[in-house]
């Protein structure tokens, strides 16, 4: 028989974390549309079952590769496919403009490459500008110069649809309005001197400002995390904000250990028993995705009651504290995260983020969709 680990994906609570951003966004911006955030293998859960499922409902699926873009056009997606890092070569346009792709630009010379390919069909473009978070944007020194190649781009009919956009680097941070109010000025400087720039559409919000700042909601926003029920904040729990688990990572007691006190348990020893200790044997380690630096504490349901790991996560196995479950015994369910434990508490445990949790489950567990 195989292995008793898997992961359960629910479906209708991804649909539902979908409309609820949706909802948010045209709450303060009626008609504001939504991409679907499904880069990085839709976070894990998979690409073409969450464009299956969002399929009928997402305005939109926004992704980085494009070969995913492709594959998407290929399983029929019809919607908007927008590449988050635009295109990096001049020979990647004709696949864009053959699967009818829109683009973030981010750099001049993606505009100079758009204007020598001369396309047969006018792509959407998102220009993206650093507003301060310095990781991908045109700035503000650079403004005539992109408004030089817009010129020529529409002189020569090549221009299609343009978007400006930026991303927020602190709207998850708990410091009220001014996280994204320095960010929101500076890019009001960046175009300030760009008069045309007053009548094009805007894309700002990712999850965290959708959640909490719903003024930076304009024509399309960005949901990414909060589609599969991870929360942005730290302060802030997923249910609270209305959000449903979409992955279960689930498995079973393997093996039950009764040890002494000052038995150690795991490589290293590092967890030391300061009292008789029943030791519970899990089938999932960091072969599985499991965080290997996830330390003792670190919470864990066994049998759908609360306990906590014990010393060092292996390859294939983690242990958890079984002595105040009487009843736990080997064949007993567990759920390492997702439905009745959320995935940003374990998360903040081992000391990271859901988004990793969710990127790292391995190909070796198996999906079972709900």
């Amino acid at each position: 028989m195989p292995r008793p680990i898997g992961a359960r994906i629910d479906l209708a609570a991804l649909r539902h974390n979908y409309l609820l951003a949706r909802r948010r966004a045209r709450a303060q911006e009626p008609g504001a549309r939504a991409w679907a955030v499904v880069k990085a293998n839709a976070y894990g859960h998979g690409l073409l079952r969450a464009a299956a499922v969002l399929g009928e409902v997402a305005d939109g699926f926004a992704l980085l590769d494009l070969d995913d873009a492709v594959t998407l056009r290929e399983a029929g997606i019809r919607q908007p496919i927008l590449l988050l890092e635009g295109f990096f070569e001049a020979d990647d346009l004709a696949v864009c403009a053959a699967h009818r792709l829109s683009v973030v630009i981010h750099r001049i010379e993606q505009l100079q490459m758009l204007r020598r390919t001369a396309l047969p069909v006018r792509l959407p473009i998102y220009l993206k500008f650093d507003s301060g978070m310095h990781r991908l944007g045109l700035n503000r020194q650079q403004l005539p110069a992109v408004r030089r190649e817009l010129a020529e781009l529409t002189a020569a009919s090549l221009l299609g649809p343009v978007t400006l956009m930026t991303h927020f680097a602190e709207a998850d941070a708990a410091g009220g309005a001014s996280c994204i109010a320095w960010q929101l000025d500076r890019f009001a400087r960046i175009i300030a001197d760009w008069p045309e720039a007053a009548d094009l559409p805007l894309s700002f919000a990712n999850s965290a400002a959708i959640l909490r700042y719903p003024q930076t909601a304009h024509a399309w926003v960005r949901p990414g995390i909060m589609l599969y029920g991870g929360s942005p904040f730290a302060d802030q729990d997923a249910a609270s904000l209305g959000l449903q688990p979409v992955m279960t990572l689930y498995s079973r007691i393997l093996a039950v250990q009764e040890i002494e006190v000052g038995e150690r348990v795991g490589y290293g020893g590092t967890f030391v028993a300061p009292r008789p200790t029943r030791v519970g044997v899990v089938a999932c380690g960091y072969a599985d995705g499991y965080p290997r630096h996830a330390p003792t504490g670190t919470p864990i349901l066994v049998a759908g009651q609360r306990t906590r790991t014990l010393g060092r996560v292996s390859m294939d196995m983690l242990a958890c504290d079984l002595t105040d479950l009487p009843a736990a015994a080997v064949d007993s369910p567990v759920v390492l995260w997702g439905a009745g434990l959320p995935a940003d508490e374990v998360a903040a445990a081992a000391g990271t983020i859901s988004y990793e949790l969710f990127c790292a489950l391995a190909r070796r567990v198996p999906v079972v969709e709900v």
